[in-house]
This record gives structure tokens, sequence and C-alpha cells, in this order.
């Protein structure tokens, strides 16, 4: 099996570091930057990232009117341009930079030695406890000017530039761009750069430099500690780097700041695409840094299949002309991070099943429910059916869908007695899911029917020609097709509407009879993955069918709890001995939870064999068991799944153009009028040539 310890997997890793400062102690402030530039390189980080003024301190106030503390800050961003020199670490750091006559409060970009461009920060806070406009001039100077189309580019070994460019200053004895229209390309990130308060505006730069390019949003920050404000600022950061579909790296200023009227805890959040993937300890009295890996590919595929990511700028002007004002500098390769040895980023095992408090959760699992029970409701109302028909198994597929019925009739004020239930007794039916079946309709109080499909499959096999004796597909299948064919015509009789129970993992695996449960005339199951399934019905059992047991039967809720424990199995084959379930599904096509996690992978994230399988090594195998002992899975286990994916994925794709209406639940559908759009002879070679080169 090949090792995939060099591959960067479109990977990008990135560090805010927040240095414990002394106002206007430059040199000090200058050591600690350093030390810290030096943890990060250790650790394999591509982008380093510090507050806003860190070289000086934000809070020089008066003080950024000396000349000074400006020349030796000055200085002191080439001490630490010269300490990156042979280093792999691109830094950001804070620095008042002076231009044509006035102060700038910018971002340096660092790299190998070289000062590679400067941005100075646009919007500049003058209310409240902020004055910055006394003593900085706003960036928005150099957007009158700036034009990114001219010149070329100048590398000399000591100066990084674009000839021709407006806005060249002299720094650090370095020529370089100035502009907050500047983009910085590492490896395979670009990032662009946003300044405190800049993205705290209604149309923050960020908004603008994504669509232009910037996978990664840099922003170096002062923010000071005030009751709610985190709150605010986290849900600020993690919506705007979901709203642009980038990377965000925000690193506040901490302590060492003066606290003569305002506190700086040091806020530091790493976020991606809406979700925030570390965040620092604030408050803290020393030196601080995360890190975390950004998902660079990802996010490619996720902007590439949201098209209207490259919308229009507010001037009615497009995206892709307002990005010809952006002068994009590539600044040389990434870090060579050893990703595999440690991955710095979570890898969800369950990425369908809701997470945070039970209040988020309990909240998500009623939306879901009231998803599924309203477009049932709304399909049974459009075309004035009175009744609902179901085949009840007693395992968790026809279970979710039963109450789901039960939920739609009563928002429709109907009666449940015009569920029509009906289980299906075949060569391979268990006493316990059989019983969970009956139990449960009666427990519900809908009408039952009990229909005994042997005598017509085995009258079935004489009339093809087939001998029992050989269960192969035909006799399985057979079962299938007879139960669906049973549901049918009794909706027929009845004036119903056949309820299907297939769920999102047997479609993407097409794990069901073509035609025989892959059918139905309303799927309220089609978008819900099967791990999913398992927690939607244990969380029915503990908070809607909570009522006491009848007649001294069994309460809804511990049938419930029951069928959540039964093996999952068509039973289409004879039990064992002791009448136990024989057939087990996961046996034959492997975990449900391995599936559900390639099906998220492949479908949202667009990746490839290679790094699902790398994923699936951190969240279920060798690289999970380092914390947790033993593996869950080795990788020959993942990889055999893995490769039975793909294979049943493309080959079973003809069962999925054809399916029933259903609703949209969880982030992915197959549904081939909304969602998923795939002609059914795609060839799966090239995903297959892949998994053989992993083993």
């Amino acid at each position: 099996m090949l090792s995939p310890a060099m591959e960067t997997f479109g990977l990008f890793r990135v560090a805010a570091c927040v240095p414990r400062v002394k106002v206007a102690d430059v040199k000090h402030n200058c050591e600690g930057i350093c030390r810290m530039i030096d943890k990060a390189e250790a650790s394999g980080v591509s982008l380093a990232v510090f507050p806003e003024l860190s070289v000086t301190g934000y809070t020089c106030l008066d003080l950024f009117g000396q000349d000074l503390l400006l020349t030796k800050s000055e200085e002191a961003v080439g001490v630490i341009a010269d300490h990156t020199r042979g280093r792999h670490c691109t830094v950001v750091v804070g620095a008042p930079v002076r231009f044509r006559g006035r102060l700038y409060n910018c971002a340096v970009v660092i790299r190998n030695g070289g000062i590679k461009g400067i941005v100075p920060k646009i919007y500049l806070p003058t209310y409240a406890e902020f004055d910055e406009s006394r003593w900085f001039a706003s960036g928005s100077d150099f957007l009158s000017t700036a034009n990114s189309s001219c010149g070329r580019f100048v590398d000399d070994g000591k100066n990084y530039y674009r000839d021709g460019f407006d806005s060249v200053v002299r720094f650090c004895s370095q020529q370089c761009n100035i502009s907050p229209n500047l983009l910085f390309t590492v490896g395979k990130a670009t990032f662009g750069i946003e300044i405190c308060e800049d993205f705290w505006t209604p149309i923050p730069p960020s908004s603008f430099l994504a669509p232009s390019g910037a996978q990664v949003i840099v922003n170096i920050s002062a923010s000071n500690e005030v009751m709610h404000k985190n709150k605010a600022r986290r849900s600020l950061v993690a919506n705007q780097s979901g709203r642009i579909v980038a990377g965000y790296v925000y690193c506040s200023a901490g302590y060492g700041e003066s606290t003569m009227d305002t506190v700086y805890g040091g806020s530091s959040m790493i976020c991606e695409a809406g979700d925030i993937l570390c965040e620092g300890e604030r408050f803290l009295m020393e030196d601080s840094m995360i890190t975390a890996d950004l998902d660079i590919e990802r996010l490619n595929i996720l902007r590439q299949k949201k098209n209207s990511f490259r919308g229009m700028a507010p001037d009615g002007t497009s995206a892709c002309e307002y990005s010809g004002l952006y002068s994009t500098l590539d600044l040389g390769p990434s870090a060579p991070t050893a990703f595999a040895d440690k991955l710095l980023r979570p890898v969800d095992p369950h990425p369908f099943i809701p997470k945070g408090s039970k209040e988020e959760r309990d909240a998500e699992y009623r939306e879901i429910f009231s998803i599924q029970s309203t477009g049932l409701a709304a399909r049974i109302s459009h075309i004035g059916c009175r009744k609902a028909v179901l085949g009840i198994s007693g395992g968790l597929d026809s279970t979710l869908a039963l109450l789901v019925t039960a939920m739609a009739f009563d928002r429709l004020g109907m009666s449940r007695k015009d569920i029509i239930g009906i289980t299906m007794p075949g060569l391979g039916t268990t006493k316990r899911t059989r019983s969970n079946a009956v139990d449960l309709m009666e427990a519900l109080g809908i009408s039952s029917r009990e229909i005994s499909v042997v005598p017509a499959v085995e009258q079935h096999f004489k009339d093809i020609g087939h001998d029992p004796a050989v269960m192969d597909s035909t006799y399985e299948n057979a079962q299938a097709r007879e139960r669906t064919q049973i549901l049918m015509d009794i909706s027929n009789q009845e004036n119903g509407l056949v309820v299907g129970t297939g769920d999102l993992s047997e479609l993407a695996l097409g794990w069901c009879t073509y035609n025989g449960d892959h059918m139905s005339m309303y799927g309220v199951n089609a978008s819900v993955p099967k791990t999913l399934i398992r927690h939607l019905v244990r969380w029915a059992a503990a908070n809607v069918f909570t009522g006491p047991a009848k007649d001294g039967g069994r309460s809804v809720a511990e049938i419930l709890l029951d069928v959540t424990e039964t093996p999952i199995s068509p039973e289409l084959m004879p039990a064992d001995l002791n009448g136990e379930i024989k057939q087990r599904t996961e046996d034959l096509i492997g975990p449900y939870e391995l599936h559900d996690f390639f099906i998220y992978n492949f479908m949202m994230n667009g990746y490839s064999p290679r790094k699902i399988f790398f994923l699936a090594r951190h969240a279920f195998g060798a690289d999970a068991g380092a914390d947790a002992g033993k593996p869950m899975y080795s990788d020959a286990e993942i990889l055999k799944w893995l490769k039975k994916f793909f294979w049943r994925f493309f080959t079973q794709q003809f069962k999925r153009s054809c399916m029933p209406d259903g609703p949209k639940i969880s982030p992915v559908s197959f549904s081939p009028r909304g969602d998923f759009r795939m002609v059914s002879d795609a060839q799966v070679k090239l995903w297959m040539d892949e998994l053989e080169e992993l083993g």
C-alpha cells in the first residue's frame, strides 16, 4: 500500500500567533515574533499570522507621531525578514508604514528574507474607544490609482514587486507594492488580507478578495474585549468564511497591550467555509499559537459547484471584471508539511449526524421530522387521497417512514386509522422484526394487515422454473417485488398513497430491488442516510412518542428502541437455527458508517478515492487509533469497502435515474430532478484505478 506521508491532499497549514507584547518596546516585540516564527516553522506551518501593529503594539496612541518609534519599527520588520531567510513559512505582521508623507496601519507580508507586499487598512474606526484616523491615513488612498495590469514583476533576490505598479514603496531597504488590492500565492493557496475594522463593515474587502481568487483571508486585528463582543466576533468570522467560501485566519492583539481604558484578550480563530476549525483561549498572559490545516481543494470544489459565488460587485461590475483590479504575487511553494503524520483539522466520522449541545441537536432532529412530514402532508393534500399505505418490516427504514406518516396525518388532522400498515412475512422474516412491526402499528393506532408473501413467491418460483434451494438474487428479489405489488394494489383499492421507505445510503449503493422496494409513490427517506435514521428513531422515542404502554403491551418508545438495536437486514434469506437474523446487510456490503462517510466526502467535497481513504484513516483507522486505542477499521478493511462503494455507486446509477419523488433532507440528494445528474453508463475506471494504486 502506498505511503501518503508526503502528499499534501490540497491541505494548507496556517497559524494564528498571539505574542506577548510591550507597548512601544520594538526590540521585545521583534524577539517575540521571531520566537513564534520558529515555533510555526517547526510545526510545518505555511502561513503564520500576527496581530495588528504587533511590532509596536496597537495602543501606542500619539507615540505613532514619533519618528524614533516608526524608524525602529521599520528596522524591526527588517530583522524579522532576515529571520525568515531559508525558511518555508510565510509571515504576516502588523506594523506602521510611512508612504508619501502619510502613515498607514499595515499588514506586511514576509517570505524568505523578503518584504513581498504591504496591505494598508482601509476602514479606520474613529468612534467609541477608537481614534485611528488621528494617526493613520486610509488605504483607500491607493484604490483610485493602483493598476495591477501594468508593468512586469521584478524579483532580483531582494526586491519583489510589479514594476510600473503605481504604488511601490521602499521599506526595510527593499522595494515592494503597497495596496489593499494585493493577493499572495503560496503553493496552491492564494490569500488576501483585511485588517480589523475592515471586517466589521457592511461590505468587507474579503467580499471582493475571495471572488478575485483568494481562498484564504487573513485578518490581523486589535479587537478589545467588552461584554457580548466575543460572541458577535465569532459569529461574524464564521459566517463570513461561509459566505465567501474561504478559509479565514483571524488573529487579534493580546496580553501586553495597554489596559488603561481597554483590555485585549488575544482572540484567535481559524475557520473554513462557515465552520470554526480551532479557536485560541483568550486572556492568556504568555505567547499563544493555534494551527489548523485548511482544505484548499475542498474550497475550490465548493466554489466551483456554487455558481453564484462569482456574482456581481455592488456597482454592477462582474466579479471577473473586478478581479482584474488585483495583483497576485507568487511567493513560492508551501511548507513541506507531513499531513499524514499529524492532521490539524477535525475529520467527522459521522458527518450526517447533528452536532452541538442537546438543545441544538434536538432542534435539528425536530426540523428533519418537520421537513419529512410537511413534504408528505403536502403531497397527500395535493393529490386528494385520504389514506397512506406502507410496508412495515420492523426495521429502521420502515419504522422512520411510519413515524413520519403518523406525524403528517396528525398535522393534517386526519385519523391515523387511515394509515394502512402491512407486514408481509417472507422466507427470512424473524420473530423479532415481525413482533416489532405488529406491536408498533398497534401502539401507534394505525390500521394493520398481515399478508404473507410466501405462497405467492413459491408459486412464482414454479411459474418461472426457479429452484427455491438456489438462494440467489432471483430468490431474494422475487420477495421484494411481490411486497411492492401488494402495496401498490392495496393503494389502488383504498385510494391511498404508497409511502416509500428506502434511504439515501441504499440508493447510493443500489442496495434495493429495482421495481421492488426501490419504487413507491413518495419516498420520505430518500435523502436520509442510514446512520442518521437510527438517531432519528432514538430521538423520536425520547421526545415525541413518549406515551405509556396500552393494555399491558409495550410502549411506542420501547418498541422503537428495540428496532434501533436490531441488526440491519432485508430478511430475504432464511433465519439461523435459533430463529435469529442470519443475513446481515453490513456483512455483505460493508458498514454503513463507512459508506455514509464515503458518500458525504465524495458528493459534498468532490474528493478523490485517495483523499477519502486518507481521511477515513483519520476518522476510523490507524491514525484515529493513536488516541482511541485499537483502530476501528484496518487499512485493508477501509480500502475493501471503499472499492465496494465506488463500484456499486457507478454501476447502480440506473436505479437512481428513475427514483420516486421525495423531500431533500440532508445536504446530499440523488434526485435526478434536483441535486444529482449522472448518466447510467458512466465509467468507474478512473476511480478504481486510483484505488488499485493504494493496494
